[in-house]
């Protein structure tokens, strides 16, 4: 059994400090193999919200990591460093790449840079990015799970978040469906969920999963939906393969995240 951690949106710098110490005692009791950061990590981009950041994960002791940029780990009121070097405070943290991937025996993931210098909150995936991460899922072996990971949605569940939907997204879900992929798992809108897309999007061949995640530690959370996180369990060897994910809440009574809701996703295999 594999399990990963995906934390989002933790705005570093907005962190509810209560929520981070449960999040680090989570950790050490599930003991996941891999953590996915999709975004958002700092609030401002500033040097000791990284720092902070780095730090935190650190002490999450989590064997490997996948961390993306969202939009706001650009740095906003400071023009020159956003249009000359906008990703060099996120690479000195968590680099050295800004698209990475990271592959084990059960799993291959690929980072995807939805951010742009020049938009301030959407995102966008161009032709080229789709694909190389088409070309990268097709290199997956038959044991592995493949996860895409944006920070922007692919997928909205309301009509009021359109707005944030990831541009070039529904062109990049019918190429990653046809290569292989089974979840993209995004971020941005602090609103957790789990979707099928083939049940929602036309053209589609084969399942695949929208996995959105809600803000981790921020205390910009919203509509009242508390601090969440997911893990994802993934065991290769069963007959079929099988994957569950599992929302976790931070619960103000007893300062603790609590499984609140566990989906079977079930796989194109």
């Amino acid at each position: 059994m594999t399990t990963l951690l995906q934390i989002s949106d933790p705005h570093f710098g907005t962190v509810r400090p209560a929520v981070a110490e449960a999040l680090i005692w989570l950790a050490a009791q599930q003991r996941p193999d891999v953590l996915v950061l999709s975004g958002d990590i700092t609030q401002r981009a500033k040097v000791w919200q990284f720092s902070d950041a780095k730090a935190f994960c650190d002490r999450l002791a989590i064997p490997r990591m996948l961390a993306i940029p969202g939009n706001h780990d650009i740095s906003l009121f400071n023009p020159y460093q956003r249009l000359v070097t906008p990703y060099a405070r996120f690479l000195k943290a968590f680099g050295p790449a800004l698209e990475p991937t990271l592959s084990t025996p059960a799993l291959n993931i690929i980072g995807v840079k939805t951010t742009r210098r020049w938009r301030h909150t959407n995102g966008e995936v161009s032709g080229a990015q789709i694909a190389r991460v088409s070309a990268a899922l097709e290199r997956s072996t038959p044991e592995q799970l493949r996860i895409v990971v944006v920070h922007q949605p692919v997928y909205v569940a309301r009509a009021s978040d359109e707005h944030d939907h990831l541009r070039g997204g529904k062109r990049a879900i019918r190429a990653w469906s046809e290569a292989g992929a089974d979840i993209v798992m995004g971020g941005h809108i602090h609103l957790p969920y789990a979707v099928d897309l083939s049940s929602r999007m036309a053209g589609l061949t084969r399942r695949l999963w929208c996995v959105q995640a809600g803000t981790a530690l921020s205390s910009r959370v919203r509509e009242g939906i508390p601090n969440s996180v997911h893990l994802l369990r993934y065991d290769c060897m069963a007959q079929p393969a099988s994957c569950v994910l599992e929302r976790w809440d931070f619960q103000k009574y007893g300062g603790r995240f609590e499984c609140v809701e566990s989906t079977g996703l079930a796989l194109a295999r």
